[in-house]
Order: structure tokens, then sequence, then C-alpha cells
């Protein structure tokens, strides 16, 4: 079946630089998506170079299998990229010189309501990345107490009026099962007294929902716990955020392995005392109003870039 749905790959050049592609080296791409960002790794690897490729949906990894079967070069495997150890050592892979994530939705899976991640379209309340596995945004939102339902919306949405639409929720699903994204927008639009201008008031609701059910922020917490355990000294690890809730992991996890060790106020210590395990590479990278003019979807990415120093004694 071919790929109706178009994807652009975010700050292509930008990754490009920061992940300094050498024609021998090991890249781990965390987020195959549609093979954007991966493609354009392929073409500067070597015949000995390789690449891994990661992604929990399955038709991502359909439209992986497809496009690149016969690249000897590359790999595939159905999966989070949180434990990326176990991929890796199962490939055959002991140190990578390059990791990348491209974190959130991917355009195919907003474009397609049948994923149940669009608010402008019409579709089964899903939301599920992999719509094999977890529990759907329909069938939580069906049981879950409004305070909890509250509790996500204010979190990870950073809604305002989360109270509020918590309460439209459950009233409504007391009189019709839930089972619709318009059905929730609608809900979500009629409860939210303040529309931001340019946002549709459904898009922080919606963002929650979808970040709470596929547990995003707990699978990149852990992919910070394990990825400095896979990469060779001065390997390039680069990531792309488009919430803040994200990048504000990512720029503390960098600073803090950037800080090093801590000692107590006042302790004479040295530089190499403090191991420092990772060094900050230039400021966040945004797109450029060309690049944003292009792809709309664009406009929140952030990219932070690190090198791993490599373990100190």
């Amino acid at each position: 079946m071919p790929d109706a749905y178009a994807h652009r790959p975010v700050l292509l050049d930008a990754v490009l630089e920061a992940l300094r592609v050498k024609p021998d080296g090991v890249y781990v791409d965390g987020t195959f998506g549609r093979g954007g960002h991966a493609r354009a790794i392929l073409e500067r690897l070597g015949t000995r170079g390789r690449l891994l490729a990661l992604d929990k949906d399955p038709q991502a990894c359909e439209v992986a299998q497809r496009t690149f079967a016969a690249d000897g070069r590359f790999m595939i495997e159905r999966g989070s990229f949180a434990d990326i150890k176990g991929p890796m050592q199962r490939h055959g892979l002991h140190k990578a010189d390059g990791v990348l994530l491209d974190l959130g939705v991917s355009s195919p899976q907003l474009d397609d309501p049948a994923r149940g991640f669009s608010f402008t379209q019409d579709g089964p309340l899903d939301m599920r990345m992999d719509p094999n596995s977890g529990i759907s945004a329909r069938d939580w939102l069906a049981e879950a107490a409004e305070a909890d339902i509250a509790r996500v919306l204010r979190d990870y949405g950073e809604e305002r009026y989360a109270k509020r639409i918590a309460r439209a929720i459950v009233r409504a699903r007391a009189q019709a099962p839930l089972t619709r994204t318009r059905q929730l927008a609608e809900i979500v639009a009629a409860a939210n007294p303040a529309w931001e201008k340019g946002k549709h008031p459904a898009t922080r609701s919606f963002q929650a929902i979808r970040i709470f059910i596929n547990r995003e922020l707990e699978e990149l917490q852990a992919f910070l716990r394990n990825v400095l355990d896979v990469l060779a000294p001065g390997a390039r690890l680069a990531i792309i955020s488009f919430h803040s809730l994200e990048d504000r992991l990512v720029k503390r996890f960098i600073r803090d392995q950037a800080r090093g060790d801590i000692y107590p106020p006042g302790l004479p210590v040295t530089q190499a005392q403090l191991r420092p395990r990772l060094r900050a590479i230039g400021k966040a990278v945004h797109p450029s109003e060309t690049e944003i003019a292009a792809n709309p979807r664009a406009r929140s990415a952030v990219l932070r870039v690190a090198e791993f120093i490599g373990e100190t004694a």
C-alpha cells in the first residue's frame, strides 16, 4: 500500500550538521517516522556504515522495510527508543557515533483520520502510536476520574481550563460514549472560554491526552537514562522537541551531564573530578521562517545537540 501521507523532515540541514555523519559510522534514528532523516543519513554513509532505525508505529516499520529492504547498511526494529540498548545489542552494534530523536507525532499520523490524533478531521478516538498496544484515548476517557483527566490536561497540555474541560468531558460521556475525535474536539471547544488566537481550542487537550496515552515523557526520561551507555567518545546526540515539557527535560539533561557530579558547596574539586559526560554544542536551533512557511508544523521545533565526552576515571 503506498504511503499516502507525506512527511517533511524537520530541521534536516541542522540535524545533518549536528550528527557529522562519518562514512563508516554507526547511527541510530530512534524515531524513523517516514524516513526523511534516515534517508539523508544513509546518503552520507559508506559501505561500512550502519543505521539502526526504531519506531513503535507498525505502519512506519512497513514503510522502512519497503523502502530500504535492499540496503544492507539499514536495520529497522519495531519498538520504543526508551530501550535503545536492547535493539543495538540484538543487531550487534556496540557503540553509536550519533543518535537522533525527532519527538512527537509524525505528519502521517496526524493526517490519517483513522489514527485518531487529529482534532480537525473526524476519526476513531485512538491516539496510540502503536495501535496494537496499550489503552486507547477512547477507553481511558470512558473510565478516568474527572480529577485524573484534569491532571493530565494540566500537567501534559499546560491547559489553564483543565478542570472545566474535564468536567465537560465527564458530563458528556454520561450522555453518550465518546468514540470520535470530532466529538471530543467539540466538547473541549465548547468548554474553553478563551480561545487562543490562531490555535484550535482543542490543541492543548489533544496534545495532553496523546502524550499521556503514549507515555511520551516517561519514555524520553528512560531514553536519557540509557543513551549515554551506547555512545562512543565524540558521538553526537541530537534531539528535536515540539513541546516545552520535552525540551525542558532535554535541556536539563544536557546541562546536568555537562556539569558533572555534584559535590558539597565550597569543596575544592577539579574539572576532571566532576566527570562531565556531555558537552553542549551551540545553542538551541529553531526552524527558519522559510522552513516554517514550507512546513507550518515545524514552527514549534527545537533542536538541542550534545557531544559525548566519554567516560573519565
